[in-house]
């Protein structure tokens, strides 16, 4: 970290290695805010404003974690705001494959995605941020808890109320 805040761009690179599939993939998980603002976009969002704000920031590199995903969180509060402000919703087209140039294993990825946002919707959003942080993109408790503003232990609660009602659901379902 310390590298980082002293302009190191090995470091900073070092970093983005680490969070930044983690985050994106996070951000795809959590409700679709502003149809304008993509996860990509958010992520994008989330790195500048770390690096705009990075001499601020005071933490282990355990730390930084947590303080990523807590500006991404604001970031795509705001674009949850912005949307029901501007109701942008996306309209359903359904577009050949060929079309837009993906893959069949870029499909199944969407599905994959789709499929985990169907699931986390029958969860609380608080319950749906700490499935998405822990069990989707693998941050622990410590990150997790800073990120969303929460205690270690009102996370471990939360994680255990929203598995018990996912096996439920999933028990319950041809899923």
């Amino acid at each position: 970290m310390s590298a980082a805040r002293a302009g190191d761009q090995a470091a900073w690179r070092e970093l983005y290695a680490l969070h930044h599939r983690r985050l994106t993939v996070w951000l795809r998980s959590l409700s679709p805010g502003d149809a304008v603002d993509s996860a990509d976009d958010l992520a994008a969002d989330a790195w500048l404003l770390a690096a705009e704000k990075l001499g601020g920031f005071v933490g282990s590199d355990d730390d930084f974690a947590g303080w990523l995903f807590t500006l991404a969180r604001n970031l795509a509060a705001n674009s949850q705001r912005k949307a029901g402000r501007r109701r942008t919703d996306a309209t359903e087209v359904e577009p050949s494959a060929e079309m837009w140039g993906l893959a069949r294993d870029d499909i199944a990825l969407v599905d994959e995605q789709d499929a985990t946002r169907a699931l986390l919707s029958h969860l609380s959003s608080r319950e749906a941020e700490v499935v998405a942080c822990i069990d989707v993109v693998g941050l622990d408790v410590a990150s997790t808890a800073r990120a969303l503003g929460m205690k270690p232990t009102a996370v471990r609660v939360a994680r255990h109320r929203a598995l018990v009602r996912l096996r439920k659901i999933l028990s319950e379902s041809d899923l």
